[in-house]
């Protein structure tokens, strides 16, 4: 696939022929040596006006899911928030917060969330510096910078129901990029640079219609669909020019990983790394090689509805991660405005 812009910015494929000492397939080095925003970068000042068009009612649509939504946890790693109250009089309230983990629903994955085990973090920033207080990588550069672009929705979800071909939800069902062209063309809608595309699978609607039982049940071990892993994945993500991706599922893509995922790296099939849960996971090529930003759980049916009704598939979107310096991820707190 070519790329559909005239950036001057190499498709994937020319990514993946680099010879000039960075990984092959990454973009280090195109925005600079000390660029920390990534693909973010295609959201340019021009974008977002042009992203302004795409409004034309006002609707106002919440694409986070409220906190805690999660109960039980989809991973044991990441917790439900606990919220206390008080009040120094009767007149008064005031709260705090434990066991907030910014990654728990609908979020946004910073560029530090993952390194690539052969290559390391993005722009080959240094792993000691990844700690608290250091801003190399921190979520707080998505929020200086801050989020701010066209919308794309594409309702995989409805377009494979519609067909006969409902996903699986209780499966690592597997979404190609093939599927993802289709339902966008039938929507009548083509992604363009800078983009911030959102696929709807109905996860999350799925998982939170079951009752609590049913819940710990599908989390032991979770299964989640999501995008196929796969180089023309990647590349259609990257010669798109898309900002930012996000879905209704747990990881973007399909978890766990599909047998045959091309991104198994060096370090796990020899041996001097351990296969895990993110073994074959794009999360290790589109975070740390490509610099991709990704969104998870966000609340995409409501939306959904929306523009099934008026057959319009666009919006502006904005999200504010939070500002924390040296953060890895962020609630999303994004809205998308029709």
């Amino acid at each position: 696939m070519r790329a559909v812009s005239d950036d001057g910015l190499p498709s994937y494929a020319d990514l993946l022929a680099r010879t000039d000492g960075v990984p092959p397939g990454s973009a280090w080095g195109l925005w600079g040596p000390d660029d920390q925003l990534g693909t973010l970068n295609h959201l340019t000042p021009q974008r977002t006006v042009q992203a302004a068009h795409a409004v034309r009612t006002g609707d106002r649509f919440n694409l986070d899911l409220p906190e805690p939504a999660f109960a039980p946890a989809l991973t044991p790693t990441r917790k439900p928030l606990r919220h206390h109250m008080f009040g120094v009089s009767p007149f008064h309230r005031d709260e705090w917060l434990d066991g907030f983990y910014t990654q728990v629903g609908s979020q946004i994955d910073g560029l530090r969330h993952f390194g690539h085990p052969d290559w390391g973090f993005y722009n080959g920033a240094d792993p000691d510096r990844l700690v608290t207080g250091d801003p190399l990588l921190g979520i707080s550069a998505f929020a200086e910078h801050g989020i701010v672009g066209r919308g794309v929705l594409v309702d995989v979800g409805r377009y494979l129901a519609a067909r006969g071909e409902a996903i699986d939800h209780t499966t690592n069902h597997a979404i190609g990029i093939d599927v993802v062209d289709a339902a966008a063309a039938e929507h009548g809608v083509t992604p363009r640079p800078g983009d911030i595309v959102m696929i709807r699978t109905g996860w999350v609607a799925h998982h939170l219609g079951l009752d609590r039982a049913e819940r710990a049940r599908a989390v032991n071990p979770l299964r989640c669909p999501g995008l196929r892993q796969s180089h023309d994945t990647v590349a259609w993500l990257w010669d798109h020019r898309v900002a930012l991706v996000a879905t209704d599922t747990f990881a973007v893509e399909a978890w766990p990983a599909v047998g045959d995922s091309p991104f198994v790296t060096e370090a796990e099939r020899t041996g001097r790394l351990a296969r895990d849960r993110h073994t074959g996971l794009m999360h290790r090529v589109l975070i740390p090689l490509l610099g991709m930003p990704l969104g998870e759980l966000w609340r995409l049916d409501e939306l959904a509805e929306a523009c099934a009704s008026d057959g319009r598939y666009e919006c502006l979107l904005v999200a504010k991660p939070l500002n924390i310096v040296g953060g890895v991820g962020s609630p999303a707190n994004a809205t998308a405005i029709r």
